[in-house]
């Protein structure tokens, strides 16, 4: 992979990550309530228009990313943000890890390596 490749795709990971969990910090409000009340709770917090703005973001670094690899190699790459979620929801939101969501992780990171090399 060469430079602007690999910051593009540290780039997408990155954006979805944050993303990601700023939607989770906004959506696991407990003072939200139910119903039509949440999604207005939601809205006027800054967590959702974050997460929104990562996404945007991340829509044109994964455009210009894909312009540059093949889709197959993209695709597979980009699935490395599974395991950077998940790393960040147990660290950031506490969320449980079982051994076999670890071993999943394992799997992921270990394909992503493969394709990665193979680049």
């Amino acid at each position: 992979m060469h430079g602007l490749v690999l910051t593009l795709w540290i780039a997408n990971v990155v954006l979805d990550t944050a993303g990601q969990l700023a939607f989770k910090a906004a959506a696991g409000d407990g003072r939200a309530g139910d119903g039509l009340a949440r999604w207005r709770y939601m809205f006027a917090r800054p967590w959702i228009w974050t997460g929104i703005a990562c996404y945007v973001a991340e829509f044109v670094v994964w455009i210009a990313f894909l312009s540059l690899v093949p889709l197959s190699e993209g695709v597979l790459l980009g699935s490395i943000n599974i395991v950077a979620v998940m790393v960040a929801g147990r660290i950031l939101f506490r969320e449980k890890l079982s051994p076999l969501r670890v071993t999943g992780i394992l799997l992921v990171a270990a394909g992503v390596a493969i394709v990665g090399v193979g680049s």
